[in-house]
């Protein structure tokens, strides 16, 4: 198989869509981890409403193991899209955080990274190394034949 043949077999670029589903999606579950142990109160009295917290850490753990093993690969992306558009909106740009921190402070980078990369996961998909190819193969194969 010659490398022109691998790019449109997309072999080459589910291995790079596994690279990063599997990176991103276990830096999920690292983060939300320790938020997780203190769902409703990780982010500290007075912010924002426990509830919410809880949500934010569950997403990030399930749904970044979710996208880790490419399952429900657009639910988790939708999921974490969230997560990210409010971590965003209500933390890091009124904090008036940067986007890029050279010395270690809060800064917007990470959450635009990540909502980028769900971004990309719901857009395209789980690629062919994932739980939701070989549950839904059939699916993936029609339409990739008809675009």
């Amino acid at each position: 198989m010659n490398l022109n043949t691998c790019f449109q077999s997309k072999t080459w670029p589910s291995v790079g869509l596994l690279a990063f589903r599997v990176v991103m999606g276990i830096a999920f579950v690292f983060h939300g981890l320790p938020k997780a142990q203190n769902a409703f109160g990780w982010m500290g009295e007075g912010t924002i409403p426990g509830i919410f917290q809880a949500f934010a850490a569950y997403a990030e753990v399930l749904g970044g193991a979710a996208l880790a093993l490419g399952f429900l690969t657009p639910l988790a992306s939708l999921v974490l899209i969230g997560t990210m558009v409010g971590a965003l909106g209500l933390v890091h740009i009124p904090g008036g955080h940067p986007f890029v921190s050279s010395s270690g402070e809060s800064s917007s980078e990470l959450a635009a990274v990540y909502l980028s990369g769900a971004l990309l996961f719901l857009l395209n998909s789980a690629g062919k190394f994932s739980v939701d190819y070989w549950l839904w193969r059939a699916k993936f194969n029609s339409a990739q034949t008809s675009a």
